[in-house]
């Protein structure tokens, strides 16, 4: 590590587990969702992802860091101002989420938490075919956005040299001393 940087822990244990254990439920709920064989699957893992968002939605209240809501929330000048360093390629660097991806982080949770109701109503046979309608949709909205969390994961780690996928395992990120940073992401 180079003297310019240094580590610091950004991830608790508790959002780095809500993390990888939505994106294991989300996969296995997509890509069993048209099989009739593996509905149990399916459902379990609906059950699965409902049950991570609640908690992620608590932990986002009485967390620590930067996994509070209140340390990232999107304000339309926050990302405004986010885009416009993009635009101008010097790129606001924050230490926990940057504002575009705080909006996918909302967007996320917004649509699971749609397609977990959708879809237990489905399952309960209440709502008929909107409901269904609704579940699909709310799905697929939720995966279209997890494309675009990952390309700005991408990008974001390019952008800023740093490996964001390594610090959601780790929880730890390299800081560069000099730079300005925003601490409360």
């Amino acid at each position: 590590m180079s003297t310019d940087t240094q580590p610091i822990r950004v991830w608790d244990l508790p959002t780095r587990i809500f993390h990888w254990s939505l994106v294991a439920s989300f996969l296995i709920a997509f890509l069993t969702a048209e099989s009739e064989k593996l509905r149990d699957i399916h459902v379990a893992a609906g059950y699965t992802l409902a049950g991570l968002i609640a908690f992620r939605l608590l932990w986002g209240f009485v967390g620590g860091g930067y996994s509070r809501f209140a340390e990232f929330l999107p304000t339309p000048r926050k990302l405004i101002d986010y885009i416009k360093s993009l635009i101008k390629g010097r790129p606001q660097h924050h230490v926990g989420h940057n504002p575009a991806g705080a909006v996918a982080i909302f967007l996320l949770l917004g649509f699971g938490i749609i397609a977990a109701a959708s879809g237990w109503a489905t399952y309960e046979d209440i709502g008929g075919h909107f409901m269904e309608e609704l579940h699909e949709g709310a799905s697929n909205g939720m995966m279209a956005i997890v494309v675009i969390h990952i390309a700005g994961v991408i990008v974001s780690s390019w952008l800023h040299q740093e490996n964001l996928v390594l610090a959601m395992i780790t929880g730890w990120k390299k800081i560069r001393n000099s730079a300005h940073e925003n601490p409360a992401g």
